[in-house]
């Protein structure tokens, strides 16, 4: 068993590697502290399984996801992330994931959730499972910031934890003006005027910490 941990907290990791470790004997891990780190080291080696925190400095969380899937399309990819909103999930799923679950729940779910994905499912709790539903129902996307890419979600959640364009651009590893021009098209999509807009209706539908 090859399985790539990627997460920026050292303590976490060590965590996961001793859990899988007593499920899964002998298995090799790869770690990863941020998403460029991800990318690098998945398209280096032959995993079985990549467990990918969206949330760690860099580029994307998603986009690195939907760059593993594009590249190593048979590699599945678990995405285990602190936010239990199923905004996240929907997004990650539509990405490419093979399965969302929340840190919280790690533990004996996460040795479930491994086991059917590796044989060929994907994995999702029952609890957000029937979260997904009414909004995967929703034919319509009622939420606002369903309308957005996935790079521009990371930014309005950056924007909704009072981060700068120029601290911004650092954390998406782009340039100012790129990320200028991505709040702008954030701004033109919400119909709204202002960071203090972006950041009331971001804290408001939990979409930062």
């Amino acid at each position: 068993m090859r399985i790539l941990l990627a997460d920026d907290h050292a303590i976490l990791r060590s965590g996961l590697k001793l859990l899988l470790a007593q499920a899964y004997p002998e298995t090799e891990f790869g770690e990863a502290e941020t998403c460029q780190q991800a990318l690098e080291r998945a398209l280096s080696h032959p995993w079985d399984i990549v467990i990918l925190d969206i949330s760690m400095p860099g580029r994307g969380g998603l986009d690195v996801l939907k760059e593993i899937r594009a590249q190593l399309p048979m590699i599945p990819v678990l995405i285990l992330s602190m936010f239990e909103e199923p905004q996240f999930a929907v997004r990650a799923f539509r990405a490419g994931a093979s399965g969302y679950l929340t840190k919280a729940s790690a533990g004996a779910e996460l040795i479930r959730a491994i086991g059917r994905i590796l044989a060929g499912g994907r994995y999702v709790s029952s609890v957000l499972a029937e979260q997904l539903a009414a909004v995967l129902g929703d034919a319509e996307g009622h939420q606002l910031h369903e309308r957005l890419s996935n790079r521009e979600f990371e930014l309005l959640r950056l924007i909704g934890a009072g981060k700068t364009v120029k601290e911004s651009a650092g954390e998406l590893c782009l340039s100012v003006n790129t990320v200028s021009t991505y709040r702008t098209r954030i701004l033109e999509k919400m119909n709204m005027r202002t960071n203090a807009d972006l950041t009331r209706y971001a804290i408001n539908n939990k979409l930062v910490e």
